[in-house]
């Protein structure tokens, strides 16, 4: 590394590697791998896999963790100044809000059993959302808020 260039911000890393790996998965599922999509998209859409599922679901939800991927990346070199470091910082408290809400909010849905959710879930996607997803999109969601709080912290010193 350059002397005077400034080290990745370790939480932009990790919100890369999430993005990545979560993008990477729902490519899996679109070219038909199938270990896993049950128990997180539901027995019913995993067997059937309407092309509107495969499309948006699964190739746009890839896409969007690929671009996931490249705001981490952005965030952890935090060499963005200006309005594009200000856009990509926004971005990233966006994103980290919005995969706090889901993670949490399911999370909470699916324990106070909302809206009679048991009769849509089965028993096993609730288990592996309770005890995988949800964690997952927290765990997403913190990497997204300190990297965008670090990367902002960084380009004022």
């Amino acid at each position: 590394m350059r002397e005077g260039t400034p080290r990745p911000g370790p939480a932009g890393c990790l919100a890369c590697l999430w993005a990545g790996l979560f993008g990477l998965l729902h490519f899996y599922w679109a070219v038909g791998g199938d270990r896993g999509l049950s128990v997180s998209a539901g027995e019913e859409l995993a067997a059937e896999r309407p092309l509107w599922f495969v499309v948006s679901g699964l190739w746009g939800v890839g896409a969007l963790c690929l671009a996931g991927a490249l705001l981490g990346w952005a965030l952890a070199r935090c060499r963005l100044r200006g309005r594009a470091g200000l856009m990509a910082r926004w971005l990233g408290w966006g994103v980290a809000a919005l995969l706090l809400v889901r993670g949490i909010g399911v999370e909470a849905l699916l324990l106070a059993d909302a809206g009679g959710l048991d009769a849509s879930v089965s028993e096993g996607q609730r288990f592996w959302t309770l005890a995988l997803w949800n964690p997952w999109f927290v765990l997403g969601g913190v990497a997204f808020g300190i990297a965008a709080f670090t990367a902002g912290r960084r380009s004022e010193s």
